[in-house]
């Protein structure tokens, strides 16, 4: 079972506002550092962001597959698909996290790192609209 937080509409926009804003906030950072020619500072930020989607982003995620998602099949089983389809932006985000660990680990930071920060923000606004409306 979910917790309240997850249930409540205003806690679980609360959370996803949360976590988003930092995400942003610490893309631009990258962003400008590496515009700044400041590329260790941006490297130690980016391993910072990374940490913040697995812990923040992908942790919360985890919880709602277990709990939340699990809840809303078995109430409304029409639900499904939808169910389905915010599971796979869980798995996308998952998915370009592994590829920035990978870039950073190989060619540290650049621009192909920014661009997948901010397709995971993108990715992450676009899921939480969908799940605010499982929510209403």
């Amino acid at each position: 079972m979910s917790g309240p937080a997850l249930r409540s509409k205003d806690s679980h926009s609360s959370i996803h506002e949360a976590a988003i804003l930092e995400a942003n906030e610490l893309t631009e950072l990258i962003d400008q550092l590496i515009r700044d020619n400041h590329a260790g500072q941006a490297l130690e930020v980016a391993y910072i962001l990374v940490e913040h989607w697995e812990t923040r982003t992908l942790r919360h995620a985890e919880a709602e597959e277990d709990g939340l998602y699990r809840e809303f099949v078995e109430k409304t089983p029409e639900l499904k698909e939808t169910i389905v389809a915010l599971t796979r932006d869980h798995q996308l985000l998952r998915l370009i996290v592994m590829e920035i660990k990978d870039i950073l680990a190989k060619d540290g930071v650049n621009k192909d790192v920014l661009q997948r920060f901010q397709a995971l923000i993108l990715i992450d606004l676009l899921h939480n609209q969908e799940e605010m409306k499982l929510l209403a």
